[in-house]
């Protein structure tokens, strides 16, 4: 994984021109990748999918993001999966939940390219060896690892940072507004992704794009 920290726009849009329109705007901005979330899609067809990622011939995560930590899909989870396979093997990464079954997930991870394995928690942080074993447990799995959590104070925020001292190829991120300044100190701690909105938050506490590229560049000058 480069060095260089990514700045990451996470596209949530209900049709197919509406993602392409979104990633053109996200590019234009100066994002690095994108994050195609196929949960946001209205009644996702594979093969649609596929073609969007083809034409959008910029660096992607794909992900089909489950209810149980924040996303949006209806459907049933081999439902959810198999859509989520069938986009593995165009895309750049591909963003798994760990508590996905493992008879669902190991698929997605043979058939990907790159694997990004996740933890969301919005209704609080765990503690640092806690938030430790599950950051262990995603590496075991994936290429890169990912927790994102809520915090209750500033405390909490410190736990993030903390992990990240202590561990490489991880994305940790304190969702909210306390933890919003996360967001641009985890690259200092060598986080290799940021997420950074277009328009509206994929998740609370993202900023937009020029904002965290601006903000990023400054510390990292001053550092």
């Amino acid at each position: 994984m480069t060095t260089k920290t990514l700045i990451c726009a996470p596209i949530l849009s209900e049709t197919v021109s509406g993602i392409l329109e979104s990633v053109d705007k996200a590019i234009i901005k100066g994002a690095d990748l994108v994050e195609l979330r196929i949960d946001a899609i209205k009644d996702p067809d594979p093969q649609e999918i596929a073609w969007v990622i083809e034409e959008i011939a910029h660096p992607l995560i794909v992900t089909n993001r489950m209810k149980e930590e924040g996303g949006f899909y209806e459907g049933s989870e081999t439902e959810r999966t198999e859509i989520l396979l069938k986009a593995a093997k165009y895309a750049d990464f591909v963003d798994i939940e760990l508590q996905t079954e493992d008879k669902y997930r190991s698929k997605i991870i043979k058939a990907s390219k790159s694997i990004i394995v996740s933890y969301h928690n919005f209704q609080q942080t765990p503690s640092v060896p806690e938030l430790l074993k599950i950051v262990k447990s995603e590496h075991e799995l994936g290429d890169l690892a990912k927790f994102a959590v809520m915090p209750s104070n500033i405390q909490d925020t410190l736990k993030v940072l903390e992990v990240l001292s202590q561990v490489d190829n991880t994305i940790g991120i304190a969702m909210g507004e306390l933890g919003r300044y996360t967001r641009v100190v985890a690259p200092l701690f060598g986080s290799p992704i940021t997420y950074a909105s277009l328009t509206s938050e994929s998740a609370p506490g993202q900023m937009g794009i020029e904002n965290t590229i601006n903000i990023i560049h400054s510390l990292k000058n001053r550092w």
